[in-house]
């Protein structure tokens, strides 16, 4: 199957997207109407209009849904499960099939090349992406000395890149956006799910 886009696309909120399917049963997502194509439905953001194009059941979770593998990541590898349900928020928000487009996927957007590395055999399996991610966490932890904000722009920019800089790497303000907004999710998720302070 064809997937095509139209426009370009310059932020992720936009003012209208529009999702077409052709005569051959391919779709395709447009910024402005296209003619000879079937009119799936209209979006105002990119939210899960991958799901959409690839006709793949949009599924929905929370915290609740996946806290047993939660809590057992977090136990094996000694990593805060509330800092595991803030990543999992900032990266999927709890979709255990989002994509992005770099092609990380899964609940903690594993690449393949880490997934491998982690032995996740699945990345869409909730419990082997879980499993793999906190692992990972937990030996970025141990790599950056528990800095969390290294251990969090590592996740992001990849080890070598900060360990190269030595922290957030200048010519990456995503990953300083990433941080500051993993951080955040952290400190909610400890209040409102974990009685800290």
């Amino acid at each position: 199957m064809l997937y095509a886009v139209v426009g370009g696309f310059s932020s992720v909120a936009t003012a209208e997207l529009y999702i077409y399917q052709g005569p051959d049963g391919e779709r395709m997502v447009s910024d402005r109407p296209v003619r000879g194509y079937t009119l799936l439905t209209k979006r105002d953001t990119f939210n899960n209009v991958g799901h959409i194009v690839a006709d793949r059941p949009i599924e929905t979770g929370g915290p609740s849904k996946f806290q047993t593998h939660i809590r057992a990541a977090s136990n094996r590898y000694m990593v805060d499960p509330a800092l595991v349900e803030a990543i999992i928020q900032v990266e999927s928000s709890f979709r255990p099939h989002a994509v992005s487009s770099s092609g990380a996927t899964g609940l903690m957007q594993l690449m393949p090349g880490t997934a491998q590395d982690l032995e996740v055999y699945d990345r869409y399996d909730p419990r082997q992406n879980i499993h793999g991610g906190v692992r990972y966490i937990s030996e970025l932890m141990e790599r950056f000395d528990n800095d969390l904000t290294m251990v969090l722009a590592a996740y992001n920019a990849g080890p070598n890149a900060v360990a190269r800089h030595n922290g957030i790497p200048p010519n990456k303000p995503e990953t300083r956006r990433y941080v500051q907004k993993v951080m955040k999710a952290y400190h909610e998720f400890r209040m409102i799910r974990y009685g800290a302070e």
